[in-house]
């Protein structure tokens, strides 16, 4: 089974997130910032990091930039509000990770990180 560690910051937004994933057939772990979500990383793979890029302790472009220096294989999507931030060359995030902009459909977040996990 796929991992996929989640880091969200709005609570509502990463239960509704988490209950799509598991449908999917997917085993999440979610946090609510990208310090605990980074924590674990270090101590357990994943096949992909979905993460905010806004949050708190440490953003999501941090998280996925330190992320894959620990796993350079690790795909990595962002999730948010701010496409713009993510898509920012100066940004230093990964080069090869999706950004989802919200609003989103949830169809749409299991079609893309299928497609993802799909070319591991």
């Amino acid at each position: 089974m796929k991992r996929i560690l989640l880091a969200e910051d709005d609570n509502d937004m990463r239960r509704f997130l988490v209950r799509a994933l598991e449908r999917a057939g997917y085993s999440v772990t979610d946090f609510d910032n990208g310090a605990s979500a980074y924590d674990l990383l270090r101590e357990e793979p994943f096949n992909l990091l979905l993460t905010d890029i806004v949050m708190p302790e440490m953003d999501g472009i941090e998280l996925a930039r330190k992320a894959t220096e620990i796993d350079p294989d690790l795909k990595v999507m962002f999730i948010t509000g701010f496409a713009a931030v993510a898509l920012n060359p100066d940004s230093n995030a990964p080069q090869n990770a999706k950004v989802l902009s919200k609003p989103f459909h949830l169809r749409d977040l299991v079609d893309e990180v299928e497609k993802m996990l799909q070319a591991a």
